[in-house]
């Protein structure tokens, strides 16, 4: 059997992704990776804030943020019950690269998304370094996503079998080449099997809540975090789609398309923001009718299948968690455009848009 590093988190999702590698045989390396922050927080990625794109109100079954010192415990712990190595990893530097980035699209006015990153990066980057380092063959994590091949053999990253908990989405970027060396155990099982699976085994874990999609962010709400990091005026005014200013606003990094509350002013009928401009400061609003997008543009496109080299017909998800809608992509140099049969809502620039051709995820780009 194969030399395999994990990825381990000390939530119930890579702790049983431990055990199926064990039990197939495997030999499991446990691995923990520390970012460096001292505080532990999160931004929230789901909530009742907003029906567009959920950023500022925790979830109850949801824990603040992952990578702390109990996580770690927790990891090593599973990892004493299952008597494999375990190791935690400084990568303090490489997350200071997603920090870095997080903080720099804020303030650009764009919605970042570190957790793609991190799997580009980190996950499914730093962590190859490592296992080359040890001898391993391959890198497994605990995503809700399948490795599966084609019938001509073309092994391609799928939907997990969850549809609630499908994490294809965050993994468009990984680099081609790194498929073959990948491992996802637990893509073919649903998020309740896996909770009475770890019960059965006896681990702490079992119960454990799901931790924030941002696992860096000390102050709980990315504004605040990104001003932290790098202070900057970037207050401004508040104004309709038609220019007629309704208020002041702290700074641009609190807001992102598609947000409705906390926007700070009180306009009777719900608004959204529908646009950041980062040279004027300006924090546009308008009704939800004004958040339809027809067409976006992408770049730094990433392919898991082969390119494509004409138009083609797919199903795009302009963000994590969101529904997959028809739509017909082109590739025009090195710029990715998207024609949606129907509107949709919410896009925001410095998200993902990733193509599925049907549970295959046949790439992506960066929405411009």
């Amino acid at each position: 059997m194969a030399r395999i590093v994990l990825a381990m988190s000390g939530g119930v999702d890579s702790s049983v992704a431990a055990h199926l590698l064990v039990q197939q045989g495997h030999d499991v390396i446990g691995v923990f990776m520390r970012h460096g922050e001292e505080a532990v927080e999160a931004c929230t990625v789901d909530g009742e804030s907003s029906a567009i794109l959920n950023v500022l109100d925790p979830r109850a079954d949801h824990k603040q943020g992952c990578c702390s010192a109990s996580d770690a415990a927790d990891a090593r712990r599973i990892a004493a019950q299952l008597s494999i190595p375990f190791y935690a990893l400084n990568l303090e530097g490489e997350f200071r690269r997603i920090i870095d980035y997080f903080v720099d699209e804020y303030l650009a006015a764009r919605t970042p998304n570190p957790c793609v990153m991190c799997n580009n990066w980190i996950k499914f980057g730093k962590l190859f370094d490592y296992a080359d380092s040890v001898g391993a063959e391959y890198v497994a994590t605990g995503h809700y996503a399948q490795l599966l091949s084609d019938a001509d053999g073309e092994l391609s990253i799928q939907r997990g079998v969850d549809q609630d908990k499908d994490q294809s989405y965050v993994l468009f970027g990984i680099r081609r080449e790194y498929l073959p060396r990948m491992m996802l155990p637990i893509g073919k099982y649903k998020k309740t099997e896996i909770r009475e699976l770890a019960s059965q085994l006896g681990m702490r874990v079992a119960d454990k809540k799901d931790s924030q999609e941002i696992c860096f962010v000390t102050s709980g709400h990315h504004g605040q975090f990104v001003q932290s990091r790098k202070p900057a005026d970037t207050a401004g005014e508040i104004v309709t789609t038609e220019g007629r200013v309704v208020g002041q606003h702290q700074g641009i990094e609190r807001y992102t398309i598609g947000q409705r509350k906390g926007l700070g002013v009180a306009m009777g009928d719900p608004y959204y923001v529908v646009k950041i401009d980062s040279v004027s400061r300006r924090v546009v609003i308008g009704t939800y009718n004004e958040l339809e997008t027809v067409r976006l543009v992408a770049k730094d496109c990433n392919w898991l299948l082969r390119p494509p080299s004409e138009t083609f017909r797919c199903d795009a998800m302009i963000r994590y968690n969101s529904r997959a809608m028809p739509a017909t992509a082109k590739l025009t140099g090195e710029q990715l455009e998207v024609e949606f049969d129907e509107p949709c809502y919410g896009v925001a620039p410095g998200q993902a848009v990733v193509l599925y051709d049907g549970d295959r995820v046949r790439g992506g780009g960066w929405i411009l």
